[in-house]
């Protein structure tokens, strides 16, 4: 009886022995089924291989100084394979200098390849300062564009320190020294430094749209003052090429040389490539980022980066029409 019973024992480890491998080897052959459907889908890794193809890629969102996108484009500029490019553009601008930083990138990039932005709901600011970049700007009839001009924006929390009982005492080496601040009344000589310093940034801004757009300064300026347009009217004022979407970029590509059967393939974020690519790129928690950062990145998410949104800006966002509750 006791031999009876071992050789049941025996067959039961055996047999979960067997349905664990079997488990085991259905989800390696899964996996390899899933990488290689990556490898051959649209918008698999072309990105270092020899296929032909023309590369998308897309800026959304409020636009920082972005150091991947800012190698991505790099690689797209190196790589042979890539032989036109498009910039699906949907973003309400950012901060100045993030604006600069990718469009000399798209500038060095466009020396090489032929460059259109693709407008989609957006493109104002520095998101316009972008699309300024390419060699021809592609958008919807009712795609927003414009919103040329420059902001600095501070709280003033004095009156909320007076309630609380607060009082912040300071020493410095000059009056202008770390102004303006929430924590002080702004004055009359902080207001005109500030001034000051956001002109510089528009006439800069101003010029690059003037050479850009081949349009005359004046003509430039008179659409500067900070407004917004229909695709539409954007066209009408010279601010874009031509009213369209994808298929209108890829016959402009074809207009350059890029042959219009190529397969558009779209250039992603390279922590969007990995199995863990969910937690790490949406969280940030990689192991080597800081806490703020982490924090930073999990309210970016949800729409709050504008927050940690530091010196000059060249952002549009619409007042808050919504009807008082």
């Amino acid at each position: 009886m006791a031999s009876r019973a071992d050789d049941l024992i025996d067959r039961r480890r055996l047999r979960r022995k067997l349905s664990f491998w079997r488990i085991a080897t259905i989800l390696i052959l899964a996996g390899v089924v899933i990488a290689g459907a990556r490898f051959l889908s649209a918008d698999g890794e072309f990105t270092s291989g020899p296929i032909s193809h023309i590369a998308k890629v897309k800026i959304e969102g409020t636009i920082t100084e972005d150091d991947e996108l800012l190698e991505r484009l790099d690689d797209i500029r190196k790589a042979d394979a890539v032989k036109g490019v498009i910039l699906n553009i949907d973003s309400p601008g950012g901060t100045t200098a993030g604006g600069e930083a990718i469009y000399e990138e798209i500038r060095r990039l466009a020396e090489k390849k032929p460059v259109v932005a693709q407008v989609g709901t957006l493109a104002a600011s520095a998101g316009y300062m972008i699309a300024s970049a390419s060699d021809h700007i592609v958008a919807r009839q009712s795609s927003i564009v414009g919103s040329i001009g420059v902001l600095v924006q501070f709280p003033d929390v004095t009156g909320l320190m007076d309630k609380l009982g607060i009082k912040l005492e300071e020493v410095k080496s000059s009056p202008l020294k770390a102004e303006p601040s929430p924590f002080n009344p702004t004055t009359d000589e902080e207001r005109a430094m500030m001034r000051r310093m956001i002109l510089d940034s528009y006439d800069w801004f101003v010029d690059l749209v003037t050479e850009r757009r081949g349009m005359p300064r004046d003509e430039v300026l008179r659409l500067a003052d900070g407004s917004i347009f229909t695709g539409r009217q954007a066209l009408t004022n010279k601010l874009i090429d031509e009213l369209g979407g994808e298929r209108e970029a890829v016959a402009w590509l074809g207009t350059k040389g890029v042959d219009a059967d190529l397969r558009v393939v779209e250039w992603k974020k390279k922590e969007e490539d990995g199995w863990f690519s969910l937690f790490s790129s949406r969280a940030g928690l990689t192991g080597r980022e800081s806490l703020s950062e982490t924090v930073r990145v999990l309210l970016g998410e949800v729409g709050g980066e504008h927050l940690f949104l530091d010196g000059l800006l060249s952002l549009w966002h619409p007042a808050d029409t919504s009807p008082a509750r």
